[in-house]
C-alpha cells in the first residue's frame, strides 16, 4: 500500500516533532511559525512530513524529512512534488530552502543554490534563515512556471 499524503491536523503535532528532532531539523518554531505541513502516513504511523511557510508569493519549504527506513523508495520526491502542487495552486512563484545534507536531492528536483541576498527579505527575516539554520546551510531556489 503506497502512504497517504494529507494536510496534517494538530494531533500530528508530536509525531512530526519527533520526526524532524531524528532528522536534525529544527522544531522550536514549529507552533509559531504558520508552516503548513504535509505528511506521508501508512495506517497510522507518520512516515514523512514538509512544510511550507508563506511570504508573498515566496514560500520557505522546510522541514522535509522521510523516516530513515523509508528513504531510497521515493517518498520524499513523492512529498515535494505535494508541496510544490500546494504552492503552484495558492499563487507561490518561488520556493526557498537551507539544507546541510540534502543538496543532491533537490539538485535532482530542480532546485538550484543561490546566495541568501538574492532570496525575497521576508523568507531572509524568518526564524529559520535568522537563527535556526546555520550560517553554513546551503540555499535553494525553485522557481515555480
Amino acid at each position: 500500500m503506497s502512504p497517504l499524503l494529507r494536510n496534517a491536523t494538530p494531533a500530528d503535532l508530536t509525531a512530526i516533532r519527533d520526526l524532524l528532532e531524528r532528522n536534525g531539523l529544527p522544531t522550536s518554531d514549529l507552533a509559531s511559525s504558520g508552516a503548513r505541513f504535509t505528511v506521508a502516513c501508512e495506517n497510522t504511523r507518520l512516515l514523512g512530513a514538509g512544510a511550507l511557510e508563506r511570504f508573498g508569493s515566496a514560500a520557505l519549504l522546510r522541514s522535509v524529512a522521510v523516516e530513515p527506513a523509508r528513504r531510497g523508495q521515493g517518498l520524499g520526491r513523492h512529498l515535494l512534488k505535494a508541496l510544490e502542487l500546494q504552492a503552484r495552486a495558492t499563487g507561490i512563484t518561488q520556493l526557498v530552502l537551507l539544507t546541510q545534507t540534502a543538496r543532491q536531492f533537490f539538485e535532482h528536483q530542480g532546485y538550484r543554490p543561490v546566495d541568501r541576498g538574492q532570496v525575497p527579505q521576508g523568507v531572509r527575516e524568518s526564524a529559520e534563515f535568522r537563527s535556526l539554520c546555520p550560517a553554513s546551510a546551503e540555499c535553494m531556489v525553485k522557481w515555480l512556471r
